[in-house]
């Protein structure tokens, strides 16, 4: 097996060399690519048929290790004979079993296999180490913009059987940004304009991506944490008007929340261990460019530490009600959340 972590872009390339083991984990913060990577594991494990009545879903902050080890123990009537269990959003998951979750991995079930899910997986911890040595670790972090473009080209041909320019890739990656999901969503509309000759150039990327939806969603944000609600609703109803889909905005905005809250946890950990970071070294860890650190900075300070530690929270619940789990409208679910990176801070008597 593997001694360290796939990238998911290379294991999404040729998944067939690389079969699943007892033991899977998905982890990082695209979660595009990890969506990709779950589904070509279910692929892998349970076939194409019959397979989905082998497969159990579990919710990793609401299920406990003695249901899963029970679904992993058995055995599939379908599927090739493995059944295959996903735990979902794990982090929570194997901080709370981590005793009987490295008890499982010293000795795997043969009849199913375990996905986890995560967030994060530190590589200096021993389940992270146990799963490294006999199972696989796929990495779905953002690939670089070299990466990214030559991405582009290749998924293009292999998912929507069109040919894409690279210097269509370089402006399409440069108007909507390093979101893979989204980018995924511009590639299919330009397969479906394109001609016989299944070509995307550079010219139908410019013509057809909307490049001011766009710079609108990004000027939305920056009205919200600048603490400008009023600003930030009227750019959201625009681009809801224009016909963009929430989903699509809570996916464009999620990967600037999720570093703020990543550089607020490196500060509150820094505090804790009673060591100092200063917040912009905290959001250079965090990925924030050099050219954007002074305007993220003095966002961060607009944000406030108690509710930059909420974002992870506040993101994964949008992301579950914008997928069904609320009754409430989308657009709701969307104004919820920049109220709530918008409203200045409570101030202290």
């Amino acid at each position: 097996m593997a001694e360290k972590a796939l990238a998911a872009l290379d294991y999404l390339a040729k998944p067939e060399r690389h079969p699943p083991p007892p033991v899977c984990a998905v982890f990082g913060d695209e979660t595009f690519l990890r969506r990709q990577a779950i589904i070509q594991l279910r692929s892998a494990v349970l076939g194409d048929d019959d397979g989905d009545f082998s497969l159990t879903t579990f919710e990793g902050n609401r299920t406990t290790f003695r249901d899963v080890h029970d679904e992993l123990s058995t055995l599939a009537m379908f599927g090739g004979g493995r059944r295959l269990v996903v735990v979902e959003q794990a982090d929570k998951f194997v901080s709370t079993w981590r005793a009987e979750l490295e008890n499982y991995l010293a000795k795997p079930s043969r009849s199913g296999v375990l996905a986890l899910d995560l967030d994060s997986l530190p590589s200096n911890t021993r389940v992270y180490k146990m799963i490294a040595a006999e199972g696989l670790l796929i990495d779905c972090r953002a690939p670089t913009p070299a990466r990214l473009t030559k991405w582009l080209v290749d998924w293009s041909k292999r998912r929507h059987g069109s040919q894409l320019a690279p210097a269509a890739a370089e402006s399409l990656a440069e108007i909507v940004g390093p979101e893979l999901g989204l980018l995924d969503q511009e590639l299919a509309k330009l397969a479906l304009l394109a001609g016989d000759d299944r070509k995307i150039t550079p010219e139908m990327v410019a013509k057809n991506v909307g490049g001011w939806r766009a710079k609108t969603t990004w000027e939305m944000l920056d009205a919200a944490l600048d603490g400008h609600v009023a600003e930030a609703m009227q750019q959201l109803d625009r681009l809801l008007s224009s016909g963009e889909q929430p989903i699509g905005l809570l996916g464009q905005i999620s990967a600037s929340l999720r570093r703020f809250a990543a550089a607020t946890r490196l500060v509150l950990q820094a505090e804790a261990s009673r060591s100092r970071i200063n917040l912009r070294g905290a959001l250079e860890q965090a990925g924030i460019r050099s050219f954007v650190l002074q305007k993220a900075e003095r966002q961060l300070r607009c944000l406030g530490r108690h509710r930059g530690a909420k974002l992870y929270r506040w993101l994964l619940q949008a992301d579950l009600d914008l997928k069904g789990q609320s009754s409430m409208p989308p657009r709701l679910v969307l104004e919820r959340l920049i109220i709530r990176i918008a409203a200045p801070q409570p101030t202290k008597r």
